[in-house]
């Protein structure tokens, strides 16, 4: 299956999140998109539950399908803690990801651009490999020649906060993985032990 590039709000509005942090998909119509998306909604079955929470966090991430499957399998391999955090921590150190959470892009969209496209470097070495897995430690730079791109100066300037287990030096546009999230400090909104159940359920 390959990855949605549609616009983010449809699925915003449709799941009840916003996909890219801001929440202006949800501010004017906080309701599903189509002719019946105000009316009365439908009470989702056990498994419609679970599948809209794998969705929520599959699209939060942009991850197409397979990846996202692929992942949770890793993540079940991991000895220490419980499946579905350790799933999230590994979603968090994607380099996409990281490069949002250290604010030089607005939303996950824009940092897999900025990855893809070659400017950002890990350890000064250029990785455009948006599922590149960060370790804590590492430091996450734009190239040098890319520091005057425009989106990457306006994403650092309208950065409010960036979570504690992050670092960011403004001056150098470069920062790391400090050490590993803890489950309190990831997106509050999802529920993984439903995703667990989803995936458990399909054996």
């Amino acid at each position: 299956m390959s990855r949605y590039t549609g616009p983010s709000w449809r699925i915003s509005r449709r799941l009840g999140i916003s996909l890219s942090g801001t929440g202006k998909e949800l501010s004017r119509r906080p309701y599903a998109p189509g002719d019946h998306g105000q009316g009365r909604r439908q009470k989702l079955s056990e498994y419609g539950l679970q599948l809209k929470e794998k969705q929520k966090l599959r699209y939060m991430y942009g991850l197409t399908e397979r990846q996202f499957s692929n992942l949770f399998v890793r993540a079940g391999k991991i000895r220490e803690g419980k499946h579905g955090v350790n799933f999230m921590i590994l979603l968090e150190r994607r380099l996409d990801n990281m490069v949002y959470r250290l604010g030089l892009a607005t939303t996950r969209r824009q940092a897999r651009q900025l990855v893809n496209h070659g400017h950002i470097t890990v350890d000064g070495k250029r990785v455009d490999i948006p599922s590149y897995e960060v370790e804590p430690g590492q430091v996450i730079s734009v190239r040098e020649k890319s520091k005057d791109i425009q989106v990457i100066k306006d994403a650092v300037e309208a950065v409010v906060g960036r979570p504690q287990y992050v670092s960011f030096d403004a001056d150098k546009l470069e920062g790391s993985l400090v050490r590993l999230p803890q489950r309190e400090e990831l997106d509050a909104d999802i529920d993984e032990s439903l995703i667990v159940e989803y995936y458990n359920k399909l054996g």
